[in-house]
């Protein structure tokens, strides 16, 4: 078939966008925000960069089509002289059923050198995104953008007209987080542990698992206590570890002013609090963490004194426990609020099993492991999310 059968140019706009809270335009076209434009304001560049991957971001629609042109640039980055992160994948679901993958390529590459601290732009081209065996008939699309790569989305064309999805009968989960929640090493979109959970829980999945900055920010509060939500849980503590950005005197109200902001908006929502998944490099030696180039590849390594805990320094033991006390505390005036240990998604023994290639995230298989986890915990008898 000609390109010219795509007669149908549909412009992105923001109902057609699912899972971001915003858009901003970009000099091609549109850019997916996870954050709205208030709440960017606030964010300082690691969490400006992270909020810009559309993690759980998808384009939905209603269509007769069998063939669909996506247009999009993408900005990604690497270390001069490291293997860099492989592509990410464009994930078109059909019925709720994964059909087709296409890999991310071209666009803007960020190039830092790691010993030098400067950075280079290698400028290259546009990407069309084309599905050309989508199933007949009337049907649900939905296109997963890349998890970690900031996308600019240019141009929808098709084979049939589309409309927007108004989703107004699965429940909304929202889900807030660090790199593991955004889906750091999973291979595409729908195989982060979050996405598996939406798709076998039937939830409609509101991402806002940020790299390096589940930081607790009180603008981040405020955006979850005014976005509908059904259910919500927040994977929280990794990253004040391995960030090494306060110590337990401040962790504690800060925390639980989070989760005052929340409860405003969210007075009886099921609230499930997830503590940290197994780590060596954290479990007792506190951060900060540096990057580790020496075989090249990106890796990590705990830098902290762990003598230093006694003084409030904080590692993943002591922030595990720290979160089940605040829980077992909030519990006796707040029925709705429920705790998650994380040791029960992703523990040592899991960790032999299926070891942290670069020491911090996991992989494609252990986002598996921990979705089913998450979901027989949450889901099961007497879970958090049963009887919402």
């Amino acid at each position: 078939m000609s390109a010219s059968r795509l007669d149908h140019h549909t412009p992105i706009t923001a109902d057609l966008l699912h899972g971001a809270l915003g858009v901003e335009d970009g000099e091609r076209g549109v850019v997916p925000c996870r954050l709205p434009g208030w709440a960017r304001e606030y964010a300082d560049p690691q969490l400006l960069s992270a909020q810009s991957q559309p993690a759980g971001v998808r384009l939905a629609f209603r269509t007769s089509a069998t063939r669909i042109e996506l247009m999009a640039h993408r900005t990604h980055m690497a270390f001069r002289g490291v293997t860099p992160r492989p592509d990410g994948y464009f994930d078109l679901m059909v019925g709720g059923e994964l059909i087709a993958q296409v890999q991310s390529a071209g666009g803007t590459a960020v190039i830092v050198d790691a010993v030098t601290g400067t950075t280079e732009i290698e400028q290259g081209p546009d990407q069309t995104i084309r599905f050309d065996e989508v199933p007949a008939g009337e049907k649900t699309v939905e296109i997963w953008l890349p998890h970690y790569e900031r996308i600019e989305l240019i141009a929808l064309r098709t084979d049939g007209l589309i409309e927007p999805v108004v989703d107004e009968y699965r429940r909304k989960w929202l889900n807030y987080g660090s790199s593991i929640s955004q889906g750091s090493n999973a291979m595409s979109p729908t195989s982060t542990w979050a996405a598996r959970v939406a798709r076998e829980g039937g939830m409609a999945l509101t991402n806002l698992g940020f790299s390096g900055s589940a930081m607790l920010d009180p603008f981040v509060a405020r955006v979850i206590c005014d976005q509908p939500a059904d259910l919500i849980s927040l994977e929280v503590g990794i990253n004040f570890v391995n960030g090494d950005v306060m110590r337990m005197r401040a962790f504690t109200p800060v925390l639980c002013g989070f989760l005052d902001t929340i409860r405003k908006g969210h007075p009886t929502t099921p609230l499930l609090l997830v503590s940290p998944i197994h780590c060596a490099i954290q479990e007792d030696t506190p951060g900060p963490l540096a990057t580790d180039f020496g075989d090249g590849y990106i890796r990590y390594r705990a830098t902290g004194d762990p003598d230093e805990v006694r003084a409030g320094k904080l590692t993943l033991r002591t922030i595990r426990e720290e979160i089940a006390r605040i829980v077992e505390l909030r519990a006796t005036h707040d029925a709705n609020i429920h705790h998650l240990d994380g040791l029960e998604l992703f523990g040592s023994a899991d960790a032999e099993n299926h070891p942290l290639i670069d020491r911090l995230h996991p992989d494609t298989e252990s986002h598996r492991l921990i979705a089913d986890r998450f979901l027989a915990h949450a889901f099961g008898d007497g879970g958090a999310f049963t009887q919402a």
